[in-house]
């Protein structure tokens, strides 16, 4: 499974215009339902103040960011889950993702018209009905998916006897757990479950045990505060799901995504009481929910972020630059980035004792930065 993020929502929730405004991709966004049709893909560079950091201190010739690979994939309706709509195609694009950005409509618009459960009818702005629509296809396909594999292990059982259920024992554990959520309109997520039990079930792919962020889609109106009534009924939803919360005003994400010039950027964004665009939330968000994090290299050629799965050993770090230097590691050469700012120089922190040298076992943090010594 790649690691990507899928956008997902209601139609006419503000999916295609974010994700448009993410990419600065021509995702289609009209005023009607199913406009998406094939999930858009895109690109996004990571904003880091840290690379930029690294880089004010090497100035180097080039300046590579890490990235996220975000999917727009069109909106679902009720019953999606029993093919309605484009459901199939669309629950098959999000089971291909990794983690789930789930947009929900927190702005009102008489001239854009809601949609849940009948693409000809219109909905009042409720995020919570909204979220349980979404949450209940999702739930209802993974009921689907567990069902069948049911069948499987009952046979299997039936065949193979008392060996074969102490094997499947913890998938069995798992799913007496999972099903009654899946039962109830919840998440698979919430199930507590060991990590024998999480590795069981892990082969199903279920949609719902994926990780889950929800993107509140607010109008212009409330960006100074960043919250109104809809948003407060999204985190509440979302504490009760452990799952975390981001706040954008995709039109405002769109009008600044077509602002070239820097300076220009920072006044309408100053203009709105922003210190940071809500996407550059959204992209960092997304990218530590995959379990990803980032170190760096540096050098008068290049600055670079690098993306590693959080518990990754030095060699796996290497290994991303080049497999040559994952195959012969010796070395690790490393400091913080929180050195660098303190000391201002490489010199400096190897003058104070801050400049380590760390083996195969060392497990890289988030924000070292890196210098590799191999051998092939």
């Amino acid at each position: 499974m790649s690691l990507d993020c899928g956008i997902v929502g209601l139609p006419n929730v503000g999916k295609s215009t974010i994700f448009s405004a993410l990419t600065a991709a021509p995702a289609a966004a009209e005023n009607f339902p199913f406009c998406t049709i094939d999930p858009n893909i895109g690109i996004v560079d990571l904003p880091d103040e840290r690379l930029d950091f690294i880089a004010s201190v090497f100035q180097p010739k080039k300046k590579t960011p890490a990235s996220v690979k975000f999917v727009d994939i069109a909106g679902l309706i009720k019953g999606a889950s029993q093919g309605e709509g484009l459901g199939n195609q669309f629950l098959a694009n999000i089971r291909e993702t990794s983690v789930i950005a789930h947009v929900v409509r927190c702005f009102d618009n008489p001239d854009i018209m809601h949609i849940r459960e009948n693409a000809n009818t219109a909905a009042p702005i409720d995020p919570e009905s909204d979220i349980l629509t979404i949450n209940m296809e999702l739930a209802l396909a993974d009921l689907e998916t567990i069902k069948k594999r049911q069948e499987k292990v009952t046979k299997a059982i039936r065949a193979m006897g008392r060996e074969e259920e102490k094997k499947l024992s913890a998938w069995t554990s798992a799913v007496a757990k999972i099903r009654p959520l899946l039962e109830d309109g919840k998440c698979a997520r919430q199930a507590d479950l060991t990590d024998d039990e999480k590795a069981a079930v892990q082969d199903m792919f279920l949609l719902t045990i994926k990780p889950q962020l929800y993107v509140c889609n607010i109008d212009e109106d409330a960006i100074a505060a960043g919250t109104n009534n809809y948003v407060d009924t999204v985190r509440k939803i979302a504490a009760e799901e452990n799952s975390d919360v981001v706040v954008i005003c995709g039109k405002f994400e769109a009008e600044l995504a077509d602002i070239k010039d820097p300076a220009e950027r920072a006044e309408f964004m100053d203009a709105a009481g922003l210190k940071e665009s809500g996407l550059a939330n959204l992209a960092r968000s997304t990218y530590h929910l995959m379990g990803l994090r980032t170190f760096f290299t540096g050098g008068a050629d290049e600055c670079r972020a690098w993306t590693i799965h959080a518990g990754d050993t030095a060699p796996k770090a290497a290994g991303v630059i080049h497999t040559d230097f994952e195959k012969g590691f010796i070395k690790a050469e490393a400091y913080s980035i929180d050195d660098l700012r303190k000391y201002g120089s490489e010199a400096k922190i190897k003058e104070t004792g801050k400049y380590r040298i760390e083996g195969r076992d060392y497990v890289v943090q988030d924000g070292d930065v890196l210098f590799f010594k191999f051998n092939v």
